[in-house]
C-alpha cells in the first residue's frame, strides 16, 4: 500500500507540473507599444482597440509564427525597463537600434525605417546646418534618437524643449510655443494631414548621423534568444511579401522596408 500511495502521490506531482509546463507553454506572447498614441504607427482606439502600421505588422507576424499574442500599452519612457522585469516579452513601438540600447536589450531584424525630419512654420529656411537652428526653440519627444541628437549637436546653440509624447511637442508646434519640431518623417507625414497644421511644412530632412541608429526593430530580452530566432523568421518573410509592400504604401504613399 505505501509504494502504490508513493507511486500515486509522484503521478499526481508529475501530472501538475506537465500542466503548468503546458499553461506557461500557452501564455500569449506580449507585444508592448508606447501608451502615447503615435500615428499612423500605434493609436488607441474609442473602443480600446489598436490600430496602425505597426499593429497591423504585429497580427500578421504572430500569424506568420502561429502564436497568441495580445498587445499591451506601457508608458515611452519605461518600456524597456517593462521589458527587463518581464512584465512584456517584445517592445513593438517605432524602437530605433543604437548602440546605447543594445547595451541593454537585444533586437530583432528591422521591419521599417525612416528618415528624421524638421517640421515648422510655412517659410521657414532650413538649409544650412547648424546655422539655420541656431536660437530656435525645438521640440522632441524625450528618449526618441531625434532627442539624442539634439541634444549631442545643439543644446549649446538652441533652446532644446523635451516632451514626454509626441502629441505634446506636436501641440506646441501649432500654438506657437516652439518654433520646430524634430521626429520621424513618416509620423510627421501623418501629422501634417491634421487640419490644426495647415500652416506648417516639412522643410527639411536631417543629414544621416549614426545616433540614428540602424532602422526600427522589435525589442527582446537578450536570453530570449528562441523567440527572437522565430521573430526574425518571420519579419524576413514579412518583408519579401506584397503584404509589406501594400500596407506600406496605403500608410505612407512609400517604401518604408529597411534595407536588408
Amino acid at each position: 500500500m505505501g509504494n502504490r500511495r508513493l507511486a500515486n502521490w509522484f503521478t499526481g506531482v508529475a501530472c501538475v507540473l506537465l500542466a503548468g509546463m503546458s499553461a506557461a507553454q500557452a501564455q500569449p506572447i506580449r507585444f508592448a507599444v508606447a501608451a502615447e498614441p503615435y500615428p499612423p504607427y500605434t493609436e488607441k482606439q474609442a473602443n480600446g482597440e489598436w490600430k496602425g502600421f505597426e499593429v497591423d505588422l504585429i497580427h500578421k507576424l504572430c500569424s506568420e509564427m502561429k502564436a497568441e499574442c495580445e498587445i499591451k500599452e506601457v508608458a515611452w519612457d519605461g518600456i524597456i525597463p517593462s521589458l527587463l522585469a518581464k512584465k512584456i516579452d517584445v517592445i513593438f513601438s517605432s524602437m530605433s537600434v543604437t548602440d546605447e540600447r543594445e547595451k541593454q536589450i537585444a533586437f530583432s531584424k528591422a521591419y521599417y525605417d525612416t528618415a528624421i525630419a524638421i517640421v515648422g512654420p510655412k517659410g521657414t529656411s532650413v538649409k544650412k546646418y547648424p546655422d539655420d537652428l541656431k536660437g530656435k526653440i525645438i521640440g522632441v519627444q524625450n528618449s526618441t534618437v531625434s532627442a539624442s541628437y539634439l541634444k549631442q549637436y545643439y543644446e549649446k546653440n538652441a533652446d532644446v524643449k523635451y516632451y514626454d509624447t509626441q502629441d505634446s511637442a506636436n501641440a506646441d508646434l501649432i500654438s506657437g510655443r516652439v518654433d520646430l519640431i524634430m521626429a520621424d518623417a513618416t509620423a510627421m507625414a501623418s501629422f501634417m494631414k491634421s487640419p490644426d497644421a495647415s500652416n506648417l511644412e516639412y522643410l527639411a530632412t536631417v543629414p544621416y548621423d549614426p545616433i540614428f541608429g540602424r532602422g526600427v526593430a522589435a525589442g527582446l530580452r537578450k536570453d530570449d534568444t528562441e523567440l527572437k530566432a522565430k521573430l526574425d523568421k518571420a519579419i524576413v518573410s514579412l518583408l519579401a511579401s506584397k503584404y509589406y509592400d501594400d500596407l506600406s504604401q496605403s500608410y505612407f504613399g512609400t517604401s518604408v522596408k529597411p534595407a536588408l
